[in-house]
């Protein structure tokens, strides 16, 4: 799919940047050093031309050579030479803190923000585009950023400063050089204007190749396993080629900045020569002064150059800023009340006439209504997509209800707040999840402060403990990001045994054991008969025989629930859930 390639606005672009000042606010001591130091070297720069030009005037006296005036000027030069070096070296350590310490700030708000965000948010965006946001956005805001401190201050004060030089020396021909200087600054504004918003193109285009990426790594057994590979490549040629036609227009305007402001400076040095010769012919000037005024001339008009490259720098920084800064402005999910409690669950849970759509215009869940005393094994079955998944996730307040309440222990779960109500569930979902870790840290996710004995216990309540042996280092074992060097049971046992670590008051298994083999699976379901004992339960499962002894079973078609009751009663009533059961033994279609 296509990403929008729309311009920002004037507006925009300085909102940004009026953004991207608030954020360096914390940092203005370094930004004053920078700045002092940024005057002390163009200071120090700007006045070696001078002791050069008095040097050749003591060399062209009339009939000799002035050498102890000749060698002070050399050992001033020497000086200033030092200090210049000096200060551009401090300059560069105030900048490079800030501009680091910016781009940290930066992807710490952004992964707070991931913390906050509503799943809806991220069901919605591709991982990998997210990623590209915290990573190279900020990478190229923080290049674009060192790069305007080091030349911005540094150009813009040269370019002062040499003006000042230059106007105590002869003002006729810096006036010469004052009236060249529009055409250096439409040059630069006429580049900034085009190349913002193609750098804002080729971060967005450059966002949607990091997703399909990230897409195509995740998904390379089944692209494989189809035999997709030559789509896979095809979809993302085209990809590639957005983002070589935005970057290769992005670079087009960029570059004309160097050829339109040598031109510029080629022009200022020739008037300069041209007229600081005229009045050097009729004495207007000495030797040494029209030197003078030509290294101005050169240090002025470069200047120009840097910040016509720092002006396209920084178009991308603010481009990619932009992008960073719109992700931080997602609204967050819905804020817990001031005067929200701590739930303190009894395992009562009541569900009162709840709506809920993912998408307005299709209805989901309407009008379900639900009610489940403490300890009570409820079993959810029914067809893909019938609301199954749905209903967990409004339980763990992932999504808010539409319409309607749910609540636990007597209080509508919106008015608690959300780490209270989800400390309350264990939750072993048929998608594993593990950091990348130790085994020891993956079981004890949810309880940090876990004691070894009682993590060992927790593995062998759910039948780990035994390959977790076999593993070279045993518990402290290290595993790759999502457990990659272990096999997908063997990932579902470890999440398993997290539950088995926590065992709060309330369980929610969805299709815990789909991703283990039978005989693990009874021992597994035997050990989840103890961990639920007494404690309010939520099973979702296709594998129906493994959900007879549920206290009640809840048969759930296009959001509703057509049917509850315990197995045997509803296989007597031989109805949708009959039927359900029986198409997995003889291939009923439902």
């Amino acid at each position: 799919m296509s990403l929008p390639k729309k311009k920002l606005s004037r507006e925009e672009s300085r909102t940004t940047l009026r953004r991207v000042l608030s954020c360096i606010a914390p940092y203005r001591l370094f930004v004053v050093l920078s700045v002092l130091c940024a005057a002390v070297s163009t200071t120090a720069r700007l006045y070696v031309p001078v002791l050069t030009g008095n040097a050749i005037d003591f060399m062209l006296s009339a009939g000799k050579v002035n050498f102890p005036r000749v060698g002070r000027c050399a050992v001033l030069i020497g000086i200033a030479t030092l200090v210049a070096l000096f200060s551009q070296w401090a300059q560069a350590v105030c900048n490079n803190r800030i501009t680091y310490c910016v781009s940290r700030d930066l992807r710490n708000a952004a992964i707070r923000k991931f913390q906050t965000l509503p799943l809806s948010y991220l069901d919605a965006h591709p991982s990998g585009d997210l990623v590209s946001r915290v990573v190279a956005d900020v990478e190229a805001f923080a290049d674009g950023m060192l790069m305007s401190f080091t030349q911005l201050f540094t150009g813009v004060l040269t370019i002062l400063g040499t003006l000042i030089f230059m106007f105590r020396v002869n003002v006729p021909i810096t006036l010469v050089v004052v009236l060249l200087t529009p055409l250096s600054i439409f040059s630069a504004r006429f580049i900034a204007e085009h190349t913002y918003r193609h750098f804002k193109c080729q971060t967005e285009v450059r966002g949607e190749q990091t997703a399909m990426v990230n897409e195509m790594i995740e998904g390379q057994r089944v692209v494989q396993a189809f035999g997709h590979e030559a789509d896979s490549l095809a979809d993302f040629d085209k990809v590639n080629s957005r983002l070589w036609d935005a970057s290769l227009k992005a670079i087009f305007f960029s570059s004309l900045a160097n050829p339109f402001t040598r031109c510029v400076n080629s022009l200022v040095y020739a008037s300069v020569g041209l007229t600081g010769a005229l009045y050097a012919i009729q004495g207007g000037i000495t030797v040494g002064e029209l030197s003078v005024f030509l290294n101005y001339a050169t240090q002025y008009a470069k200047p120009f150059d840097e910040i016509s490259g720092v002006v396209t720098e920084l178009q991308n920084a603010l481009a990619s800023a932009a992008r960073v800064f719109q992700l931080l402005d997602e609204p967050d999910q819905v804020p817990e009340p001031d005067n929200a409690e701590i739930l303190r669950s009894d395992g009562h849970v009541s569900l009162q006439n709840v709506s809920f759509r993912y998408v307005t215009e299709r209805p989901l869940i309407e009008k379900l209504n639900l009610d489940v005393k403490p300890g009570q094994r409820i079993a959810i079955v029914g067809p893909t997509g019938c609301g199954k998944t749905t209903l967990i996730n409004l339980l763990m307040r992932f999504y808010d209800v539409d319409g309607g309440s749910i609540q636990v222990a007597g209080k509508d779960i919106r008015s608690v707040t959300r780490a209270s109500l989800r400390a309350s569930y264990g939750m072993v979902l048929q998608d594993t999840w593990l950091k990348a870790g130790t085994v020891r840290e993956n079981i004890a996710f949810g309880r940090p402060d876990a004691t070894g004995k009682e993590i060992i216990a927790a593995a062998k309540a759910a039948h780990a403990h035994s390959f977790i042996q076999r593993l070279p280092k045993g518990y402290d074992t290290v595993i790759a990001e999502d457990g990659g060097n272990i096999s997908q049971g063997q990932k579902q046992l470890l999440c398993i045994s997290r539950v088995m670590l926590c065992l709060p008051p309330m369980l929610i298994l969805d299709e815990a054991t789909s991703s283990i083999d039978t005989r693990t699976e009874l021992e597994i379901q035997s050990a989840f008969v103890r961990m639920m004992k007494g404690r309010t339960s939520f099973i979702v499962a296709h594998r129906l025989s493994t959900i007879r002894e549920a206290d009640a079973i809840l048969v759930m078609r296009d959001g509703h629930i057509v049917e509850r009751g315990t197995h045997d009663s509803l296989m007597r009533k031989n109805g949708f859930y009959a039927k359900l059961y029986n198409s997995q033994f003889e291939g009923v279609n439902i």
